[in-house]
């Protein structure tokens, strides 16, 4: 008989992100905390166990299931689709001890890579699915939106990849960048042009990963995430 769902004692406050929630969320599928067929908590449930608003909870599952982690079913409620990388831990040790600099180094090296990889293994429903996350960051309504619709892209690219070890080191950088003050940061440097900007060459690697150009869908991941370091260290010194 399956023991029901308990939730952690801990509840996120009402100013903590969506992307908190959807930290929460990766930890409770990794850690198996749900029945046996994966079924998770209805929209409310997890409200009320994390004592945050539903939105917070919609924005986070949106972002999961686009990602391909969760799916649905009518009239059956959503459930774990896949387990995330068990790189949480380790990212937490290591978030004080990195900066800027060496974050944007190590994504320049990796995610160039993996969109080059993916150019080599995206399917067409990898690409509309990356056109849909592209899409979803632009629409959003809020900076917290678009930081969540944003990652969610880049993580898709880098799953499409379909190479174990780049994703987990991947993942492991994701996890940093996804602290508080790094979202910070970055919401800071965005504005309406750099978001059309950015869109543009998220746009431009999703072309050449359909085109099954690697080399030229690395170029244009690399060129990418040079303007986004050009934006930040624009801030950090102005």
């Amino acid at each position: 008989m399956v023991q029901p769902m308990t939730m952690p004692r801990q509840s996120l406050s009402v100013a903590d992100s969506a992307s908190a929630v959807r930290a929460r969320l990766q930890g409770m599928i990794e850690r198996g905390n749900l029945p046996a067929d994966g079924r998770l908590p209805t929209e409310r449930d997890l409200s009320d166990s994390m004592g945050v608003g539903r939105r917070a909870v919609r924005n986070a599952l949106e972002t999961l299931l686009a990602e391909g982690l969760i799916w649905r079913k009518q009239g059956k409620g959503t459930f774990a689709g896949q387990a995330p990388d068990k790189t949480q831990v380790l990212a937490a040790e290591i978030v004080g001890e990195t900066n800027f600099a060496e974050v944007m180094e190590a994504r320049l090296c990796i995610e160039p890579t993996l969109a080059a990889m993916a150019a080599r293994h995206a399917l067409p429903a990898d690409i509309e699915r990356m056109r849909n996350l592209a899409r979803r960051t632009v629409e959003a309504a809020d900076a917290e939106a678009i930081e969540l619709w944003d990652g969610a892209l880049h993580r898709f690219i880098a799953r499409t990849a379909r190479n174990k070890p780049l994703l987990t080191a991947f993942s492991m950088i994701d996890e940093i960048r996804g602290n508080e003050g790094w979202r910070g940061l970055r919401s800071k440097a965005r504005s309406m042009e750099t978001l059309k900007i950015s869109d543009a060459e998220h746009h431009a690697v999703i072309d050449q990963i359909e085109a099954g150009n690697p080399l030229a869908a690395e170029t244009a991941m690399r060129t990418h995430l040079t303007t986004l370091a050009t934006n930040l260290n624009r801030i950090l010194n102005p």
